[in-house]
């Protein structure tokens, strides 16, 4: 196996949006964004709304958790990658395939009926809480922090 270099793994249910766009990709240095998510990975209306979010000197990858899963250690050292993920199911699943990662930010996640909320951008039900349980057994580290700079808060301590 390769090892990619992953600057940071981040969940949220809005996948790329301005705020994640602009700061996170421009904090982290990154010129690969990968976005991992079998939906959008087929869905060319959500790319390009996507794409036009991030400025053109960021490479734009849509990938199925597969493909993400098969491909990333053939990334070279020098493409600085922002992984995005909409679920801590799914980066679990990334995780269980191999992808080499022992961080997760943890950004949006919203509320939706059965889930419970833990922070003003998250909220969790059984099956996320199970899969953070999970990564957590795996040495990932989740921490909440909606944008760089603000107080990290760890998603064990919360859940």
């Amino acid at each position: 196996m390769g090892h990619p270099n992953i600057l940071l793994t981040r969940i949220d249910n809005r996948l790329v949006h301005g705020q994640v766009g602009v700061t996170w990709v421009n904090y982290l240095g990154a010129n690969l964004l990968i976005v991992a998510n079998d939906e959008v990975a087929h869905d060319e209306v959500r790319q390009s709304l996507m794409d036009m979010v991030v400025s053109d000197t960021i490479g734009m990858r849509y990938f199925t958790l597969q493909k993400t899963i098969d491909i990333i250690s053939k990334a070279s050292p020098r493409q600085k990658i922002f992984l995005v993920v909409k679920t801590p199911y799914d980066a679990l699943v990334l995780k269980q395939g191999g992808v080499p990662f022992d961080y997760i930010n943890v950004g949006n996640m919203h509320y939706s009926e059965g889930k419970n909320q833990i922070s003003s951008t998250v909220s969790v039900d059984d099956k996320d809480i199970a899969a953070f349980h999970q990564l957590d057994k795996l040495g990932v580290t989740c921490e909440i922090q909606g944008v760089p700079g603000e107080r990290t808060k760890n998603i064990l301590e919360l859940i």
